[in-house]
């Protein structure tokens, strides 16, 4: 019997020693066998910032080239601010959606309070000790301001913008040492720089998708993928006792339903979805009544529809977000934010285009969603919807910070570039190879 007992004690001692050492190599992770839902509810968070804030070094442009454009009567040409940064205007309209840029530049003109700073980016004004260069050129707002039907003569404020800026920023040494690699450009409205957009493609973009750039110039590996600016309220008070029997709407949908590529979709889901009670799939026009009506629909709808329009993402899907509405996302070729921190199919559901225009098969499938997973979607909604949300001043995990955190993990790729850029003697192979 003492023979056992020793025995007994000594694998009991090795499986302990075991366990501590998988423990400390990080083999084994007891929170995950052992608190399970406490794990859970750590994966709902995004990781919380442990290291020192992106240093950013921020040009001081005219005013003509960004705020300028909020309020073209000002004559004064002084680069903006904190003090002098005007508010984003309330009756922008769709303006809004694309004001990606204005909210960057002003998380950097910001000055905070000197307490509990969480934010992911700071303005340095030594540039040799910056990390990367912003360029606050509104070059979404330029072509949203300045001849947007692409025909009106105006559209030359908007080409001469481009031309100015790009004059500047060669003027530049640090541009000139990377060839504007590590400078952070916001280019979110589809149309914006169209006109010299090949002469900034080295930069880390800012975009809203990849639908009207060829790969060479715009790709996962170097640029960021930032949502959209909600244009409806945000649903502060979605508390109901029963959140699903709130919901009476199925599914619903509206906006434009004649696009261009694969927003085609539109036009023929209007007609694979006709004859539900419970859909609502209706063409509309954005006006100021239009997003108040698509707001109410978005808040009393289990899902909110996202199909594929000129290109391939839209405001839709951020209104459905911050509506805590389950988007239902039709969009093959779609690219989301943060997605290498947020995995999105734990708060939506995704159909290719050919599943969704096959008649009945959407609908069949989301009625077949249980309900306990539609309300643990509707939570997760609620908690990220403010990984969503544009602020002045910033606040911890809202989207420009969140953003900016994306433009630090493109630093290592462009600083390879930089890098193999200066040694090379002949042109890049891996650019002819493409």
């Amino acid at each position: 019997m003492k023979m056992v007992g020793k025995t007994v004690l000594a694998l009991v001692f090795f499986l302990v020693l075991i366990i501590t050492y998988s423990i400390f190599i990080g083999t084994v992770d007891l929170r995950s066998h052992f608190f399970p839902l406490l794990q859970s509810q750590l994966n709902d968070n995004i990781p919380c910032r442990t290291q020192s804030p992106l240093r950013v070094y921020m040009y001081d442009l005219p005013r003509r080239f960004n705020v300028g454009m909020i309020n073209p009567r000002s004559s004064d040409e002084t680069p903006v601010i904190a003090r002098t940064l005007p508010p984003w205007p309330a009756n922008s309209g769709l303006k809004l959606q694309h004001s990606v840029e204005y909210w960057m530049m002003a998380s950097l003109l910001y000055e905070g309070d000197g307490e509990n700073e969480t934010r992911e980016a700071v303005r340095v004004s030594d540039p040799d000790s910056a990390d990367v260069f912003f360029v606050p050129f509104f070059s979404s707002l330029s072509f949203d301001t300045h001849g947007h039907t692409m025909t009106d003569p105006d559209t030359e404020f908007d080409r001469q913008l481009q031309v100015d800026i790009l004059k500047f920023l060669r003027q530049s040494n640090y541009w000139q040492r990377s060839s504007g690699r590590d400078h952070v450009i916001p280019l979110h409205h589809p149309n914006a720089f169209r006109f010299l957009r090949e002469q900034v493609n080295a930069s880390i973009l800012i975009v809203a998708d990849f639908g009207r750039y060829p790969k060479i110039m715009s790709n996962l590996s170097k640029d960021v993928v930032a949502p959209y600016v909600h244009v409806v309220d945000s649903f502060v008070d979605d508390d109901p006792p029963n959140p699903y029997e709130a919901r009476g709407t199925l599914l619903f949908f509206r906006g434009r339903t004649v696009r261009k590529d694969e927003g085609v979709v539109r036009s023929k889901l209007a007609k694979i979805l006709v004859g539900y009670e419970d859909v609502h799939y209706e063409q509309s026009f954005a006006t100021g009544e239009s997003i108040k009506a698509s707001s109410q629909g978005m808040r009393s709808s289990k899902f909110c529809l996202h199909p594929a329009g000129d290109t391939p993402s839209s405001c839709r899907l951020f209104d459905a977000i911050v509506s805590h509405c389950v988007p239902v996302i039709v969009s093959d070729q779609i690219e989301l934010p943060y997605e290498d921190e947020i995995d999105y199919t734990q708060f939506s559901i995704f159909f290719s285009i050919k599943e969704a225009l096959v008649p009945g098969y959407m609908v069949t499938q989301l009625r077949q969603i249980p309900k306990e997973r539609w309300v643990e979607m509707w939570r997760r909604l609620k908690n990220i919807s403010r990984h969503y949300e544009f602020r002045y001043p910033p606040k911890k995990e809202d989207a420009v910070n969140m953003i900016w955190r994306q433009v630090r993990h493109k630093l290592p790729m462009a600083k390879l570039a930089v890098h193999r850029n200066r040694r090379l003697k002949v042109p890049d192979w891996w650019r002819r190879r493409r």
